[in-house]
């Protein structure tokens, strides 16, 4: 009886796993335009990231305990602002990349898959684009 108790344990934890992960798919989503960059806002396919992204993580950290997330897919810009509030310490363009371009979350990705042979944005114009402000 134990062991059938375990197994509907096991079960049942397996479907709400499924569960969570068919509901993140269905509410992430498809194109973003992340606004307010001096030189325009970058139109973001985040379809396309996902397929490239072998994890969330790659790009999306937990929460921290200052700044609990407000829904599962939470934008970027509710808690990394132009000039960053207490308790957050990244304002917007240092939660994407360095003030010179040269590296962080999207430019060290970026120039890992050009490594690989993959065409991907490296110039700032390539990403950041007046028509999406």
């Amino acid at each position: 009886m134990k062991n059938v108790i375990r197994i509907l344990a096991v079960l049942l934890g397996l479907m709400l796993i499924v569960a969570v992960c068919a509901y993140a798919a269905e509410t992430a989503p498809g194109t973003v335009i992340l606004k307010g960059a001096p030189m325009g806002g970058v139109k973001f396919d985040h379809k396309a990231h996902t397929t490239r992204a072998t994890k969330c993580e790659t790009c999306h950290h937990a929460a921290k305990p200052e700044k609990a997330l407000a829904s599962p897919h939470q934008n970027c810009q509710d808690c990394h602002t132009a000039t960053a509030t207490a308790p957050m310490k990244t304002k917007t363009q240092a939660a994407f990349h360095n003030p010179t371009a040269a590296a962080g979350t999207c430019v060290d990705c970026h120039k890992a898959e050009n490594a690989k042979g993959k065409k991907t944005p490296t110039k700032c114009t390539e990403c950041h684009q007046k028509a999406n402000a």
